[in-house]
């Protein structure tokens, strides 16, 4: 959540980090007004605690009427200290509850509006011509025996699929070599619990009670993770890690889950936008003051990684109002898909500052020994939905697709070939 001495010290970086985002800046007179509010409650509890403790010896040493008179007196205390005390607490409750749905502040450089005002940073590559009609990720997948969502929707439903043969070990190639490289850069890798509590979730920055996109288990009051930051920002909750220690970094490896609310006719063909899928995530932990420079590497493992695929792709700042609930910032990298003629969504790697670190309680001992909050950020490293992109860059006229050649040791194949 937002820093209350932010808010107080500086009310106008959130009204404007909330016009970016097109989301309504009045709720920052509520909170200042509630934070007001709770304060002075706070104080009057505390006054009214402290003449009690001064009561209580005073009665002990009079007599007679005047015992009679402060006994009174500490019976009225009392039962004001009582009050006051539940409405601090009250108050507090408010407070917190407002600030649950506030999201980060908006680093500034970020554009403003919504999800078709990103501005491209950077482009690499050339989308590559073909002298013959390309065919798109689904149909070469068939051929080649390596997706089928038929069979898939008949096992789970509509946006499952399985991967099979050359499917199964381009993605397994595919994750291993996004974990390997990971590991070179100092990551530690992780496989993480895909099932979360429900203050894990909430304390990401998920919305668990309206976020119509997480599948729920209610009889067990758990929740399926659509990426693995949400287990790896809960992994050190609630706990104080030494100065010295930082930055830590994590590389997770699970299954994801979406329910894909709100997408019904949108990219229904293929395994572009689906219900559950793999992914290597990275997750670090940083000081504060780091944060933009450890943005920055993750930005570059993530061109070093998409490098190694050979695709043409391009970087974009997403725009405020795109950015979710945790992120002050974020780049997406987006391959060419050459049947859609259009660059989509590969990775996308974001700044929460110390968003997440605050709602989960993570904090770190600095050099003068006093706790404070740190920064947390991700990026993703691959997914499923790069086979999309691998397949369709990398065909052949005979319906054959070239492995890129730093993902043929992990696939053990150099082109995969149509089945028979």
């Amino acid at each position: 959540m937002i820093d209350l001495r932010t808010l107080r010290e500086d009310p106008d970086r959130l009204r404007a980090s909330q016009r970016a985002r097109g989301e309504d800046d009045s709720v920052v007179d509520t909170l200042l007004d509630l934070d007001e509010r709770r304060r002075s409650a706070l104080t009057s509890f505390e006054s009214l605690r402290a003449e009690q403790k001064s009561m209580g010896k005073s009665v002990s040493k009079a007599q007679g009427e005047e015992k009679a008179a402060l006994l009174q007196r500490a019976k009225d205390l009392a039962s004001q200290v009582k009050a006051a005390e539940a409405e601090a607490e009250k108050l507090a409750g408010e407070l917190d509850e407002v600030l649950q749905t506030v999201p980060n502040i908006v680093e500034a450089g970020a554009p403003s509006g919504g999800e078709d005002d990103y501005v491209v940073l950077e482009t690499h590559g050339e989308p590559r011509v073909f002298d013959f009609e390309p065919k798109d990720h689904l149909e070469l997948g068939e051929a080649l025996g390596a997706i089928d969502m038929e069979r898939g929707a008949k096992v789970s439903g509509s946006r499952f699929f399985f991967l099979r043969g050359v499917g199964a070990r381009l993605q397994l190639g595919l994750l291993n070599m996004a974990m390997q490289q990971a590991i070179e850069a100092g990551f530690t890798p992780m496989i993480t619990p895909v099932l979360v509590k429900p203050e894990t979730m909430q304390g990401t920055g998920f919305h668990v009670a309206h976020d119509k996109e997480i599948y729920r288990l209610p009889e067990d009051d758990l929740y399926l993770v659509g990426t693995s930051e949400v287990s790896l920002a809960g992994y050190h909750a609630q706990e104080i890690l030494g100065g010295d220690d930082l930055p830590l970094r994590y590389a997770g490896w699970s299954s994801c889950f979406r329910r894909e609310a709100g997408s019904y006719g949108k990219d229904t063909r293929g395994i572009i936008r689906v219900h559950q899928f793999d992914k290597v995530e990275m997750f670090s932990y940083v000081r504060p003051e780091d944060a933009n420079e450890e943005h920055q590497r993750l930005l570059a493992w993530e061109k070093e990684m998409l490098a190694k695929i050979e695709v043409p792709y391009r970087i974009i700042d997403t725009a405020a109002g795109d950015l979710g609930m945790s992120a002050a910032r974020k780049f997406d990298c987006e391959a060419w898909i050459p049947t859609q003629g259009r660059y989509r969504e590969l990775t996308s790697t974001s700044n929460c500052t110390e968003f997440q670190a605050r709602r989960l309680a993570v904090r770190f001992r600095d050099k003068d020994g006093k706790p404070r909050h740190l920064a947390t950020l991700n990026g993703t490293l691959a997914t499923t939905r790069w086979i999309v992109a691998i397949l369709e860059n990398h065909q052949q006229a005979d319906g054959s697709v070239v492995v890129p050649q730093a993902l043929r040791p992990y696939v053990g194949l150099d082109v995969l070939e149509p089945s028979k």
